[in-house]
């Protein structure tokens, strides 16, 4: 896969990039990446991208020209025409079953905002669609940018040393991960779960699904919803509910 960002701060996304799993990954040539300096497709001698915006309002606005300019030059170069993605407040929030579908992809290119945003013509014209990573507002785009690019690449082939370590993780499967322990086995007085030391596999994934479910109905109940639950896991979650709410009437008692 390979996956081309249009920015205004290609160093700042190159530092994140090149680092942990995903940097050995781009060195080894399991993910492709390219950074892509906005400004050098500017037209006037001060490599300006953005202007004020007609109707008046505060804020300055990116151009759609230097955008479609280096998107154009993107589409030549790879051969073509990529899947444009624009980080916007206004998009669709991130989920793990859009990251496994982007990740399907041969190419993907992604486009930073800033200031107030991105003049709505090039939108139009070019950008496939617009995702958010949550319902708050930030400086840029390149931090929602990275976070989509380190969140695609891992699901690519060879990034990860097996798939075992995206399949088990949370919102892979709609429900969150179960909780995790390792070494000492005794912690300041705490210890491990005793099913984990049992060595018996099936009784230790009949817990991990217990504790995904009493993870996911605790912390994230509109995950479930979603997700792909069999009367077993139904069982389950009403006796964890049931178990729920007499804590809660002992507890007001």
């Amino acid at each position: 896969m390979k996956i081309d960002i249009i920015t205004l701060f290609p160093e700042m996304c190159e530092a994140v990039l090149n680092e942990s799993v995903i940097g050995r990954a781009r060195k080894k040539g399991a993910v492709t990446f390219e950074c892509h300096q906005l400004r050098d497709y500017a037209y006037d001698k001060h490599k300006r991208v953005d202007d004020t915006t007609y109707g008046g309002g505060m804020g300055m606005l990116m151009k759609a020209e230097p955008i479609a300019l280096c998107y154009e030059a993107i589409c030549e170069r790879n051969g073509q025409k990529p899947h444009f993605i624009y980080m916007s407040p206004k998009g669709k929030v991130l989920t793990q079953k859009r990251i496994r579908e982007l990740a399907m992809l041969k190419n993907i290119v992604i486009l930073c905002g800033h200031y107030e945003g991105v003049d709505q013509r090039v939108l139009d014209e070019y950008v496939d669609e617009e995702i958010s990573v949550g319902d708050y507002v930030l400086t840029g785009g390149e931090l929602p940018a990275l976070v989509l690019a380190d969140s695609v690449s891992r699901m690519v082939p060879g990034v990860l040393s097996d798939d075992l370590c995206f399949e088990e993780e949370s919102h892979f499967g709609g429900l969150l991960e179960y909780p995790q322990y390792t070494k000492p086995y005794e912690w300041r007085g705490k210890t491990v779960p005793d099913v984990l030391m049992s060595g018996h596999h099936a009784n230790i994934e009949k817990w991990r699904r217990e504790q995904s479910l009493f993870e996911t109905l605790t912390k994230r109940p509109d995950m479930l919803e979603r997700a792909n639950l069999n009367d077993k896991d139904k069982k389950i979650l009403a006796e964890i509910s049931q178990k729920i709410h007499y804590k809660d009437q002992k507890a007001s008692e």
